[in-house]
């Protein structure tokens, strides 16, 4: 068995030249390249998928490989899988699988009999042996073809970095060194799941926030590396639906994912290296203004405008303003494209990752008693976000906007904070106070969509006077949902008053 360590990134079409002139990659001290042909294989009912496990026969010259992969861990693009490789003598071997009770379950008749080709894939793939630094070997691989399934077909344009030895901080120094030219955004949906989906002719859809396994035996910074990643995982498997398609669910959630992360690195700032923040937070902060931007817009037109023109269908003056907000949002849209193709996006992510991958974050456990455990820090940090959070309650005020916009603010960290630490919460006590936590949240968002909505408006009607009668017709269509919110102000603060932490457990 041999263990691989690699980390993916994509590669855009039309850009390979580019990367082929890359001095590191002019500097190889070996290049060669391979026309691969792979069939992958699984029952009808898709059993090995549900194991994942990954069974495949791979044509290099003349002769076939068989190769079994067992997926073991992935974070933040970072895999690591054993892998058994056998010569492929017309029939499928599993003598060589070092695991017993996969192996076992691999010579099941129901698994072994069953077995029949799923999706195929073809591509030439580029290899060069870089050697990073002294002790540091690493195969960089291009592979340009494509992956057929049921009669569809995708294409496969990616780059793989593979450790031979050597730390694996040489693997995100190179990515990063390779991503200065152009963007190489990390990839994190493999050959094997994209054929499955082709296989499924599953449909690309936007990806929501998780839970995080936490290990309440973790230490704090540990646990605050699980959070970090499962947020930078988030955002980049919305990137690709950000770029592509005009569907806004996409941007959302990789404003989500950032605001997420921001939340996880404000609770856990106490155990974190002093320069981990301040290397992150300024194009993490330039990033939620660039996604603010297009949801913000995409609020206005789907939530504010659209409802008063479909209730006022004759109205001229409203089928103008809809119009000036969708070429703004059309441009906002493509500055968002912009913004997530340009390398800068590329290096955020590996730089974050990066620093997740190596030291204080990855260490060896030092047994020490005096040690705050994740527990006693969870529950101390989640006090001081109740704590704000009611104080922000006693300020807040429906003849100030700004009060009740910071009170949304500090209940929305406090969720987070809560759904970090769920795997904590015994029973259905975490879900109860999250829930309701979100419904706070959602009521004073639509409160403070109505109260914002107003600049906006007037900033794109600019000076026509035409348009901004349409500004004061949707202003008076909303006036009694406005109002109703604002009524619900002192109940929604009682309510605040009353939340009780949820009690957290080591078990």
């Amino acid at each position: 068995m041999s263990q691989q360590i690699a980390l993916k990134l994509a590669v855009a079409e039309g850009r390979h030249s580019v990367l082929l002139r890359h001095p590191a990659l002019l500097k190889a001290s070996h290049r060669e390249q391979h026309q691969l042909v792979t069939i992958y294989y699984d029952t009808r009912r898709l059993e090995l998928r549900r194991k994942s496990v990954i069974l495949r026969l791979r044509k290099n010259g003349p002769a076939w490989e068989q190769t079994v992969k067992r997926q073991e861990s992935s974070h933040g693009g970072l895999t690591r899988r054993p892998e058994w490789h056998t010569p492929y003598l017309n029939h499928f071997d599993f003598d060589g699988v070092d695991d017993p009770d996969l192996r076992e379950w691999l010579l099941k008749e129901k698994i072994i009999n069953r077995l029949t080709p799923t999706f195929e894939t073809n591509f030439r793939r580029t290899i060069w042996q870089v050697d990073a630094n002294p002790g540091s070997r690493i195969l960089v691989k291009l592979d340009r073809g494509w992956i057929a399934s049921s009669g569809r077909r995708t294409t496969i344009s990616e780059l793989e970095l593979q450790l031979v030895n050597g730390s694996v901080e040489a693997l995100y120094a190179l990515a990063m060194q390779l991503s200065q030219r152009q963007a190489l955004p990390i990839l994190l949906v493999s050959k094997a799941e994209r054929g499955y989906k082709l296989y499924l002719n599953t449909p690309a859809q936007p990806v929501k926030a998780g839970g995080v396994a936490i290990d309440p035996r973790d230490t704090p910074i540990a646990a605050f590396r699980l959070i970090a990643l499962d947020c930078l995982t988030h955002l980049q498997l919305n990137h690709e639906g950000a770029v592509t398609t005009d569907d806004p669910e996409y941007v959302h959630q990789m404003r989500v994912a950032t605001r997420r992360l921001r939340a996880a690195m404000r609770m856990f700032k106490p155990v974190l290296p002093a320069d981990f923040a301040e290397h992150l937070v300024p194009p993490l902060r330039e990033l939620m203004s660039t996604l603010g931007q297009a949801r913000d817009l995409d609020v206005l037109m789907a939530e504010i405008v659209s409802p008063v023109v479909v209730a006022l269908p004759e109205e001229p003056r409203l089928t103008d303003l809809a119009s000036a907000i969708t070429n703004r949002l059309y441009a906002a849209r493509e500055r968002t494209r912009n913004v997530l193709q340009k390398t800068d996006y590329s290096l955020l992510l590996l730089n974050a990752i990066g620093r997740l991958q190596s030291a204080p974050f990855i260490a060896a456990p030092v047994e020490d008693e005096e040690a705050t455990s994740l527990l006693e820090f969870a529950d101390r940090r989640l006090r001081r976000l109740l704590k704000r959070v009611l104080e922000l309650a006693d300020l807040a005020s429906i003849d100030n906007p700004p009060t009740l916009h910071q009170l949304r603010i500090g209940i929305k960290r406090l969720r987070y904070a809560i759904e970090f630490f769920d795997p904590m919460i015994p029973g259905k006590a975490g879900t109860r106070v999250i829930k309701r936590l979100a419904d706070l949240q959602e009521e004073l968002g639509q409160l403070n969509d109505l109260a914002s909505a107003g600049t906006l408006l007037m900033a794109c009607a600019a000076s026509d006077s035409h348009l901004r009668e349409a500004v004061a017709l949707i202003g008076g269509w909303h006036g009694p949902r406005h109002a109703a919110l604002l009524a619900d102000i002192p109940a929604n603060l009682t309510l605040i008053r009353g939340i009780e932490l949820p009690r957290l457990t080591k078990t």
